[in-house]
């Protein structure tokens, strides 16, 4: 018989009647309740990648704090059971020396890692129990993504360091989510940043027929180069969302920046879609880095048709046109990851010794590649964007790990 306790919508129920700010505290005190757990937390991943912090902590069904301890404890991932589950995306149980039993259940929604669930157990949970936490932590990362419309709360815990005023306007063009997942594809990118912003940016929607992307890179630094970007990234989303081809978004961009930038700046990048029910792709290249694709264990930079940055001249721009088979993985960058430091940083060994990771694993061990060999301080924005491909025909599921068969919730 169910455990009557385990009632899934009860816990939900008790969510949406609780105030924006206080929903996962809800959500944390009564998940103790029902399981009896001594200890509930949300630990959220921090901006950087490199630890988590300690957001809400319920302890015998009371808060622990007064609102205020949001950043109290951080938790590295590098050689954490933490960092294991982040990127192994299951769930761990293991005995404490307390005789607690210690439960870490990822919060994943659609491929983006939000962060981890943890709790105190008085026993070892039985197999419906890790089913029921399973689900639970999945319904606290829709809890996370409604909240987090209405409060800069979870952004605040998120920040490790202060934004100067162009990294804040850079991270508003940047997408809600830096990973997605959908039936074909599997997409995730990531933006390591200057110490003085360069400018880059990287996009992406999902529509019933194609998976649009872009990678964009403001000449300059500071807010110069984030004022450029917002108005690239501005012009690209407005004619996208009028389902515009690449060519079309890279004219209409083009022409925004004619009419509004100063002479001579200018903006690089690719803009492209691909048509989900076959893998063909449209790019328009805008003066930017080569693309590099890895195809049966082997990584190559694509040859494609160039054009001129936007800004320079008047369109019109045209697309090049390819397939992308099962298995394929598409690789997009900016020209951080071309600076003197960073060429010792092979794209194409990086690319053929990660076949196996997950998109989401790989843009961040390239990016803190780029970093190490620029000694922690970049000169320039270094970008990444990484897309598989599994095709329209390939059975996914909806749950499960981060292996490169299946989508992740």
């Amino acid at each position: 018989m169910p455990d009557e306790r385990l009632d899934l919508r009860g816990l939900l129920a008790a969510v949406e009647s609780a105030p924006p700010l206080d929903a996962v505290d809800v959500l944390a005190t009564e998940l103790g309740k029902m399981l009896d757990a001594t200890e509930v937390s949300l630990l959220i991943a921090n901006l950087s990648g490199s630890a988590v912090v300690r957001m809400s902590h319920v302890a015998e069904h009371e808060l622990q704090g007064d609102g205020h301890n949001e950043r109290v404890e951080s938790v590295p991932l590098e050689g954490s059971v933490h960092g294991e589950v982040l990127v192994s995306q299951e769930l761990q149980v293991r005995r404490r020396g307390d005789g607690d039993w210690h439960a870490l259940v990822p919060v994943t929604e659609r491929g983006d890692a939000i962060g981890i669930l943890e709790l105190s157990l008085p026993q070892s949970p039985d197999a419906e129990t890790i089913e029921y936490l399973t689900s639970a932590a999945h319904a606290l990362a829709y809890v996370i993504i409604a909240a987090r419309r209405h409060t800069d709360l979870f952004e605040w815990a998120q920040r490790d360091v202060p934004f100067s005023l162009a990294a804040e306007i850079q991270r508003r063009l940047l997408p809600s989510s830096y990973t997605v997942e959908g039936g074909p594809f599997t997409l995730a990118g990531w933006l390591e940043p200057a110490a003085n912003v360069g400018g880059d940016t990287f996009d992406y929607s999902v529509d019933r027929e194609y998976l649009y992307v872009s990678i964009t890179d403001a000449m300059g630094h500071s807010n110069d180069a984030a004022l450029l970007a917002t108005l690239t990234v501005g012009s690209l989303r407005n004619s996208r969302r009028s389902s515009a081809a690449p060519a079309d978004q890279a004219d209409a961009a083009n022409q925004a920046l004619l009419d509004a930038a100063r002479p001579h700046q200018f903006v690089t990048g690719h803009v492209l879609r691909v048509r989900l029910a076959d893998g063909t792709v449209e790019i328009v290249d805008a003066g930017h880095p080569a693309p590099y694709l890895l195809r049966d264990g082997t990584a190559k930079e694509l040859a494609i048709l160039g054009g001129l940055p936007l800004g320079v001249a008047p369109g019109p721009y045209q697309a090049d046109r390819f397939e992308l088979r099962p298995g394929d993985r598409l690789l997009l960058v900016t020209d951080g990851f071309l600076e003197r430091n960073a060429v010792d940083v092979s794209i194409v060994d990086a690319l053929e010794g990660s076949a196996d990771r997950h998109p989401r694993q790989v843009v961040r061990e390239l990016s803190g590649r780029v970093l190490e060999a620029s000694g922690g301080e970049l000169r320039d924005d270094a970008t990444v964007v990484c897309l598989d491909w599994f095709g329209a025909d390939t059975p996914r599921g909806a749950t499960g790990g981060a292996s490169r068969g299946r989508a992740t919730t």
